[in-house]
């Protein structure tokens, strides 16, 4: 099995390791001082779980010295696949499959299910993303996972390793089987869900809200849920992502208030975006919530709460 990882960060970087242990034959696509790491001293996992480890993988910044591979695995932010998606042409065969593991809603989200959708704007902009990985290849994938890039060239992943996958026209495909079945040797938890679009929802409806906010506040995931005026604006917005998803043919199984608790008690977690507004680099605000207010939109729903989350993020945080 050939699989390259365009994005070796964190999310990648673990699921090569893994990978590699598997038995896959893998190779990352990285840039700057990660892929110089990466290159003179190989892709380091320091696993609470799994322990430390060096693999000796092929690394570069040019996907032609890839070529065609099984499987392509996504491991870039959903803000950075626009520009990406035209470098993947060198890495695509006729049966290569496309594992997406973006937060927010994914370019192929109507695939299969509402054949005359227009792309978002918000997710894919002009439809570059889908002219260039078309949707009938993708797998679609939820990271559930807490890893960071320690230095370049490590990885530190410190819990989780679960990665549900689903075709998105449902079933249990050949090629989701058999990359499930790689993950799954390596160790890490990858069932197959019969709905996925559910298994993004259950994620989205917290990420929509609670990565603006706190990117906006400063605040930790337990700060926010504890603070009864922000409780009180999640469980509006998480209400308002529920009606969206349920537009589009999902019913949320998780009650707003058990994913409320479950985000209590992630403690001092700090979202993605705001690690990202600290940091200094561009939040993934549309993908997460412009994607849900634009669909909201379209399906005639009504999202005054998330509408203005959205709304002064995107004004705080405009280049």
């Amino acid at each position: 099995m050939r699989i390259a990882v365009f994005g070796a960060g964190a999310i990648g970087g673990f699921l090569a390791a893994r990978l590699v242990e598997a038995g896959a034959e893998v190779s990352l696509i990285a840039r700057g001082p990660h892929l110089k790491a990466l290159r003179r001293h190989g892709l380091r996992l320091e696993s609470d779980e799994f322990g430390s480890s060096r693999y000796d993988v092929m690394a570069t910044g040019d996907p032609r010295k890839v070529g065609v591979v099984d499987y392509l695995i996504l491991g870039v932010k959903a803000n950075a696949l626009t520009a990406i998606a035209p470098l993947c042409e060198p890495l695509m065969g006729d049966k290569t499959a496309v594992v997406s593991l973006q937060n927010g809603l994914p370019w192929w989200y109507f695939h299969g299910i509402e054949a005359d959708e227009a792309p978002l704007e918000s997710v894919d902009p002009g439809g570059v993303i889908a002219r260039h990985l078309p949707p009938e290849r993708a797998i679609g994938g939820i990271a559930y996972i807490s890893a960071a890039i320690a230095k370049p060239g490590v990885i530190r992943h410190t819990q989780g390793a679960r990665f549900p996958l689903g075709e998105p026209s449902g079933g249990r495909s050949a090629r989701s089987k058999a990359f499930s079945q790689a993950l799954i040797a390596g160790g890490v938890k990858a069932p197959i869900r019969g709905d996925v679009r559910h298994e993004i929802w259950v994620k989205l409806m917290g990420n929509a809200i609670f990565n603006p906010l706190s990117a906006l506040t400063r605040k930790t995931m337990r700060d926010m849920v504890e603070f009864p005026e922000t409780r009180e604006l999640i469980r509006r917005c998480m209400e308002e992502a529920r009606e969206t998803a349920a537009a589009t043919g999902v019913q949320i199984a998780f009650s707003t208030d058990r994913r409320i608790e479950g985000a209590r008690q992630a403690g001092d977690h700090r979202t993605s975006m705001l690690q990202d507004v600290e940091a200094g680099r561009t939040p993934e605000l549309e993908p997460l919530t412009g994607a849900v207010v634009e669909l909201a939109v379209r399906k005639n729903v009504e999202t005054p709460s998330l509408f203005a989350v959205y709304s002064a993020a995107k004004s705080a945080f405009a280049e």
